[in-house]
């Protein structure tokens, strides 16, 4: 009798481990609502991604300079907060989920891809900045030699003043050019991390079941907040004319990527397995490396460089400063709170989903125990 019982629970685990991984989704249908979040959350981030940098370039728009300000530093916390609660922690459950086995099991995979990205982000960095600080050195060698030839020495009782000017406008020059491309390697790198994490949210919202309500209403606000941090961040860049139409196409591809994850997971609704082996691999694997993106881009980019290393923040008086950071923590703060709301939505289905799992195997084994 226990040699039969033993077996009866041995076979019911690899079962359940196989129906874990290869079910399909929840889907329950309301059609019409998920073809409505497509165009909800394509509105929200577009105009949260966008309307910062048209406000911006012409004239403000009679917005006023603390609207900035609110806009860029709430935008951080949200961001920084996105890596740690949005992708870590679902990085984290799906690649340690009991249905996946073998060396992906065996290994802290998550800590490990988000050293890798981080390590990788720091280096590209490093290239960028050293790239741009040959050029710039090359081409100011090369104008500098250009007048030595051209112009014949002239000594007067300016002479001395017109070096240190120039010699100032030169070092603003040179500071300038590494600044902006600190500013671009750091926007493509956030606008990266922030486009994967959308592919996927998107493909989830579309065949979630029971808590697609929760989840609608707090992907439009997700979605709208790190819209709103990806456009302050984007209306700060100094962008030349050559380059006035980047920020606007940063901003639209933003905000369609989810829209278009959603729209294809609706067409693959009938096969597509939130829960397989192959999805939940690929989920973590993608959630990690967006996760080292934006822990790289929010404790490096927006923390480091805005708070500790710039020049402006050490001048500027000390409740600007702990206003920029009350909006950061408050910023991640509800980052954070909706991540507590989407997980006590689905906590509440939990009961259900396990009695009617019991159901099914008690029906399947005919087993005494579940009857």
């Amino acid at each position: 009798m226990a040699t039969e019982l033993l077996l009866s629970l041995l076979k019911r685990n690899a079962v359940d481990a196989a129906d874990t991984c290869d079910t399909g989704n929840e889907y329950d249908g309301r059609m019409g609502l998920r073809i409505s979040s497509i165009f909800v959350i394509m509105v929200g981030s577009m105009i949260a991604a966008v309307f910062p940098v048209l406000a911006k370039r012409f004239g403000g728009a009679g917005i006023p300079p603390q609207a900035y300000f609110i806009a860029k530093y709430f935008g951080s916390g949200v961001i920084i907060a996105t890596a740690f609660i949005h992708l870590l922690a679902p990085a984290e459950e799906a690649l340690t989920d009991e249905c996946l086995t073998g060396p992906i099991s065996e290994y802290c995979w998550v800590e490990g891809i988000i050293l890798i990205t981080i390590v990788f982000m720091s280096f590209v960095e490093l290239m960028v900045m050293r790239y741009s600080h040959s050029s710039s050195s090359h081409e100011r060698g090369i104008e500098d030699m250009g007048e030595g030839m051209s112009d014949m020495p002239v000594k007067d009782g300016l002479d001395h003043s017109r070096k240190h000017c120039d010699t100032a406008m030169e070092k603003n020059d040179f500071t300038s050019s590494e600044e902006y491309a600190a500013q671009l390697t750091g926007i493509f790198i956030l606008e990266f991390g922030i486009v994967f994490h959308s592919i996927f949210i998107g493909l989830t919202l579309a065949v979630s079941g029971p808590e697609f309500i929760t989840l609608y209403i707090v992907l439009v606000f997700h979605q709208t907040f790190e819209g709103l941090g990806l456009g302050a961040r984007l209306a700060t860049i100094p962008w030349p004319e050559s380059k006035s139409s980047t920020p606007y196409i940063l901003g639209i591809v933003y905000s369609l990527t989810t829209p278009v994850a959603i729209a294809v997971g609706l067409g693959v609704r009938n096969v597509y397995p939130p829960t397989g082996r192959t999805t939940l691999i690929v989920n973590g694997v993608f959630d990690s490396i967006s996760a080292g993106i934006l822990i790289y881009t929010g404790l490096v980019e927006l923390i480091a460089h805005e708070f500790m290393f710039s020049s402006s923040f050490r001048r500027a008086p000390i409740r600007v400063v702990l206003s920029a950071f009350a909006l950061l923590c408050l910023g991640a703060g509800l980052m954070a709170h909706s991540a507590l709301s989407l997980s006590l939505s689905l906590s509440l289905s939990g009961p259900q989903l396990l009695y009617q799992n019991n159901l099914r195997y008690s029906l399947l084994y005919q087993d005494p125990l579940f009857l």
